[in-house]
């Protein structure tokens, strides 16, 4: 069965920078509805309004980015377990496959492989996306308990570009 094809993270800072140049635009005084959306607001209020759309849309897109890494580190796992590769995270990739099959766990299963596998700086690097897909679990299962640690979208950009140019192609 054939892997489709995944969002580039480019393209999805494209969509967030796009998406918060609207907002910016949408309530800026020189936008046509301007008027008459913000008739009864104090300009503080347009402030607050606008900045809280800002905020939410940092949410929103760093849940695509980290969920588009999900995407990448399973199909790369699925690949290496179902390849013939004789590296070492492809063998305990295997043995994990004929456990679990494709339900492997993300943070327990894969994570914790490549940073057995891995040196500094890169097994920091997977330490630093654990933690982040902490913060996707909060953000996709409603943000109803208080999170440890609030991540802004170009703090997970950096972590994921990381682990999908530099330690996913390299093995």
């Amino acid at each position: 069965m054939q892997m489709p094809e995944l969002v580039s993270l480019v393209d999805i800072a494209d969509y967030h920078a796009d998406a918060d140049a609207s907002l910016r635009s949408y309530f800026s005084k020189t936008s046509p509805t301007y008027t008459a959306r913000f008739a009864v607001y104090l300009p503080s209020e347009v402030t607050a309004e606008l900045s809280g759309r800002i905020d939410e849309t940092d949410l929103r897109s760093t849940l695509v980015l980290l969920a588009r890494v999900e995407a990448a580190l399973r199909k790369d796992y699925i690949a290496r377990a179902q390849g013939k590769s004789s590296d070492d995270i492809s063998i305990e990739f295997r043995k994990i496959y004929r456990q679990r099959g494709r339900r492997a766990r993300l943070e327990e299963d894969i994570l914790e492989t490549w940073k057995s596998a891995l040196q500094n700086p890169e097994r920091e690097i997977m330490s630093q996306l654990k933690g982040m897909l902490k913060f996707r679990h909060w953000l996709a299962h409603g943000r109803y308990w208080n999170v440890g640690s609030n991540y802004k979208f170009q703090d997970a950009y950096i972590v994921a570009d990381a682990v999908i140019t530099n330690i996913l192609p390299a093995y």
